[in-house]
């Protein structure tokens, strides 16, 4: 699991559990529901997330849609460039 996509499960999963924190305070202190309604709202914060959760790991990344060759050439050009700045930096000087 990359870094990114770490954050992103962990960020959901806080955010889902505030949401339904929240959701019970409201439902338990101003508006009162039957038991089946708070197994309701229970079990759609939790398909919600998991919802959401394989949908971001479906997502394809762009950066992995390149090819292994135009990666390389990628590199191989921004180190030219790197090269090359450093060298005029120093002609500078």
């Amino acid at each position: 699991m990359k870094k990114k996509d770490f954050v992103f499960t962990l960020g959901l999963t806080l955010f889902m559990g505030i949401l339904w924190i929240v959701g019970e305070l409201v439902m338990g202190l101003w508006i009162a529901v039957v038991p089946a309604v708070r197994m309701a709202w229970r079990i759609a914060i939790i398909v919600l997330t998991v919802g959401i959760s394989v949908w971001h790991s479906l997502i394809e990344d762009k950066s992995e849609k390149k090819s292994p060759r135009q990666a390389k050439y990628e590199r191989k050009i921004n180190n030219r460039r790197n090269k090359n700045n450093k060298k005029k930096s120093k002609k500078k000087r």
